[in-house]
């Protein structure tokens, strides 16, 4: 049925919840003398920088998103891949299936935080923030990664852990697959499939 496995990254592949909110709290208090609770910020979960600084009251983006990466780097060691992860990928590319990702992290955040980890092998095309000029929930990352990948809509499905990953999936005319491992709120996010753990995909493939 699919040909096509699209990966969100943050809260999918790899667990970066800890060092993001951190970092942001951090910076929040370091350079603008907030004091944020991190349930307050996790808002920003899922959505570029550049989206989520400016409900925080913060006018100067660039330099912002560029003190929250720096200040990410205190937190790296928080950064790890999340269970079966690198066996789901390993298993999809024994089958012959395309895989990708499409995140809101820059082509620099991805760089920073997530090549490290040797997961890069598995995927064929890559949509970044810096790739579209409308983020999620905006469907814009989503058809990008079918333009450049030549992939059928109705053959891929697109793994997520947001609200924003299933609008974004939804508007794009992609199935979705909810990554309840990452996700806070299920209840409340329609999903064609909700998955307990990464090696639950490859039942849907059977």
């Amino acid at each position: 049925m699919y040909k096509t496995i699209i990966f969100d990254v943050d809260g999918t592949l790899i667990n970066t919840e800890d060092a993001v909110l951190g970092s942001l709290q951090k910076l929040l208090k370091t350079d603008y003398n907030k004091d944020i609770e991190r349930s307050e910020l996790s808002f920003v979960l899922g959505i570029p920088g550049s989206d989520s600084l400016p409900k925080l009251g913060i006018d100067n983006i660039d330099k912002a998103n560029d003190r929250w990466n720096f200040f990410m780097k205190d937190f790296y060691q928080s950064i790890h891949v999340y269970n079966e992860i690198n066996y789901l990928l390993d298993t999809l590319k024994k089958k012959g299936l395309n895989q990708g990702i499409v995140t809101s992290k820059t082509k620099q955040e991805l760089k920073d935080d997530f090549e490290p980890f040797g997961l890069m092998k598995y995927l064929s095309h890559i949509v970044c923030a810096d790739d579209t000029k409308k983020h999620k929930p905006n469907p814009e990352p989503i058809i990008e990664f079918l333009k450049i990948s030549k992939a059928e809509s109705s053959s891929s499905i697109y793994i997520g852990d947001t609200i924003y990953d299933f609008e974004c999936a939804r508007d794009a005319g992609v199935d979705f697959g909810l990554a309840l491992w990452g996700c806070k709120n299920h209840e409340s996010i329609p999903a064609k499939y909700k998955f307990e753990k990464p090696s639950d995909i490859l039942n849907i493939l059977a």
